[in-house]
Order: structure tokens, then C-alpha cells, then sequence
């Protein structure tokens, strides 16, 4: 039997506004990412949740909290669910990448971890949390590039940027993760 995986992107911030890398950067929820997440929590609150997991940092555990309190759930936090690590250029917008590392926009996308590292860690969480649930199903709230890096995997990814508390529905059994329907 699989576990369903809810997964979502965190609410905004305002380096997300204002169009700066985050990556491990732990960056808060702004008011809009606040309101957000509430509504997150009214929207999810008709589902039959069995867990609560996130990313542990803030801005993926604030926005989980507010719908584990709904649900008389806790939030664990699991490391391996942060976005990628983009080194030096965390903090900084386009602009100054371009001006600083002109020749920067290629992969890795930085001098963190690279696309691939991240897709590994994340794909193996993700593995882990729907062995521990089987059946049921769970809560996941991370970030942009997990989200898409499950949307590779699947197949599935597009132009569109990944909205802020964005849902992806997946079943996930064994090492196998499809689009649930």
C-alpha cells in the first residue's frame, strides 16, 4: 500500500518578494506568508492527515504548525527536507549574482550543494517518512527546489513557478512516487 505525500512549498517570505536566494538561509514568514498559511490550514483541514512533517527551517515550520495545531498534530522536523544549498549566493538577488559571478547562472547554481545532492536527499526523505506511513496519509511542507525536484521525478515539471503553499499530491511506494490523481 503507498502513503500519500502532500507536499507543499512553504508561505512567503519577503526574500521571496523580493527575489533573493534563501536556500539554508532560515528566513521568517511575512504577512502574506502568514495568511497563507492559514489559509493552508483552513483548505487542509477537511483532509484526513495522519502526520506533520517540514523542512526545520522556520519558514516550512511555521507554515506546518498552523495546520498540525488544526489537527491536533505535532511538526518533526527533518533537515533533509531544506531547499538546496546555494553557498555564497544565498541572500543575494539575480542582479547581484550576475554582477558578482557573471558566468554564475549555470548548474550547480551556486557553490553549495549541487541539483543532484539535493534531489538525493530530499527524494530520501521522502522515501523514509511514506515507509513510516504507510497507507496514510502526510503532510510535507518544504521548498521550491524539493518540490520540483519530485515534479522531475515524476515527470511532471513545467515553466510555472512553484506558489507559495502550493499542494503536490504524490503516492509514494518504496522508492517509487507517482502523481496521485
Amino acid at each position: 500500500m503507498a502513503a500519500t505525500l502532500l507536499l507543499v512549498r512553504h508561505g512567503e517570505t519577503d526574500w521571496n518578494r523580493e527575489g533573493r536566494v534563501q536556500g539554508h538561509s532560515d528566513v521568517a514568514l511575512n504577512d502574506t506568508g502568514r495568511a497563507q498559511a492559514r489559509k493552508l490550514a483552513e483548505t487542509l483541514a477537511r483532509e484526513q492527515i495522519d502526520a506533520v512533517y517540514s523542512s526545520d527551517l522556520r519558514r516550512a515550520r511555521d507554515t506546518a504548525a498552523g495546520v498540525a495545531s488544526a489537527l491536533g498534530l505535532d511538526v518533526q522536523a527533518v533537515p533533509e527536507l531544506r531547499e538546496k544549498h546555494f553557498g555564497t549566493w544565498e541572500g543575494l538577488t539575480r542582479e547581484e549574482i550576475v554582477a558578482r559571478y557573471p558566468d554564475g547562472l549555470a548548474e550547480p547554481w551556486g557553490d553549495g550543494e549541487s541539483r543532484d545532492e539535493m534531489t538525493a536527499r530530499v527524494l530520501e526523505a521522502l522515501r523514509d517518512i511514506a515507509a513510516r506511513h504507510d497507507g496514510q496519509t502526510v503532510l510535507v511542507v518544504s521548498h521550491r527546489g524539493p518540490l520540483r525536484a519530485v515534479q522531475r521525478r515524476l515527470g511532471t515539471v513545467n515553466d510555472e513557478p512553484v506558489a507559495n503553499c502550493h499542494v503536490l499530491r504524490v503516492h509514494a511506494d518504496g522508492a517509487h512516487l507517482s502523481a496521485a490523481e
